[in-house]
């Protein structure tokens, strides 16, 4: 190779650096902050719209930002939540269209329904068909209301739950359990989830979903992640405006309900408070992640309406601990 003249050596260094440069730009872009976490996003907000064109919705995905999707199982569809266009394609083709797009699915929501007896060996089936990880059961929906609401009904549901948490790590599945509703309520003035993570859930068995939004009703993500370190494998992000509101007018008459998946903001999973993108509302996305890696959380979705989750991903992107 014949040797550089000192103008092209300066030429192709000036050449070489603007390149380095573009090219990390397109990385830093793509970086998912923080710890390189794929940046997720949970469907359940956007079933109406997967309802009759899942992949031009997972376009609007991919083009959002989303690296990563956590689906929802058959049980979805069976009760009328949507998603009929979605339980037309097999797990091979969800993987491929997903593929095409940049996308990856890592992770499902289940029914406990789906866990029991003879339907578990099957929905974990159908989480190895599209090439999931974990599992997440939303709530083991048990009674929150006395005489029924006892320690004994809770201690039997999670005997349940950890039964089907080894059956699902034989199988080489994770099983995460998601902190909102029954697992909110009180029993003997304790806190079911409490409960859960002082004994009754064993955690070689089974870790825990983070509802960030439950920070609305008293739960801090900062002090469960530190007080019960490894105990939690994901996180389910939303923002919330905690400022305190003025007392409410009196009810307005009834207005149309948007429907889900619209687009719209609202309100919702936030128990009153006002959702916000991530990063323009009240929650200390710093501490949080900073505790969420001593917790244990090795993922995390955004589960917000696509217009506030896509507004969040900048957020995300620069977002360092």
């Amino acid at each position: 190779m014949a040797p550089l003249s000192r103008r092209q050596f300066f030429k192709k260094t000036a050449t070489d650096t603007a390149m380095f440069g573009l090219l990390a730009a397109h990385v830093a872009k793509l970086r998912a902050s923080p710890y390189d976490w794929p940046i997720g996003l949970q469907i359940f907000p956007l079933r109406q719209m997967i309802d009759t064109d899942f992949r031009g919705t997972m376009k609007l995905v991919a083009d959002a930002g989303f690296q990563t999707i956590e689906l929802l199982s058959p049980w979805y569809h069976a009760n009328n939540f949507g998603l009929a266009d979605l339980e037309k394609y097999t797990g091979a083709e969800i993987q491929k269209i997903l593929g095409d797009l940049g996308l990856k699915a890592t992770s499902a929501h289940v029914d406990m329904t789906e866990c029991r007896g003879e339907a578990l060996p099957k929905i974990i089936q159908w989480a190895k068909d599209r090439g999931l990880s974990q599992i997440c059961v939303p709530s083991l929906d048990g009674p929150t209301r006395p005489p029924d609401n006892t320690l004994d009904s809770v201690k039997r549901l999670c005997d349940e739950y950890n039964h089907a948490g080894d059956v699902s790590q034989k199988a080489g599945l994770r099983q995460g359990l998601h902190t909102e509703g029954f697992e909110l309520s009180m029993v003997d003035g304790k806190r079911v989830f409490d409960h859960m993570l002082d004994g009754l859930i064993d955690p070689k068995l089974v870790r825990f979903q983070f509802q960030i939004s439950t920070i609305s009703q008293g739960l801090d993500p900062v002090a469960y992640f530190n007080k019960y370190p490894g105990r939690f494998v994901s996180m389910h992000l939303q923002d919330v405006d905690l400022t305190p509101q003025p007392a409410a007018p009196p009810p307005a008459p009834a207005q149309p309900t948007p429907s889900p998946g619209s687009g719209q903001t609202g309100r919702g999973r936030g128990r009153g408070n006002a959702q916000k993108a991530i990063g323009q509302g009240s929650v200390d996305w710093k501490a949080v992640f900073t505790a969420a890696k001593t917790g244990g959380v090795q993922n995390y979705f955004v589960e917000q309406s696509l217009e506030l989750a896509k507004a969040g991903v900048p957020f995300l992107r620069e977002l360092r601990v």
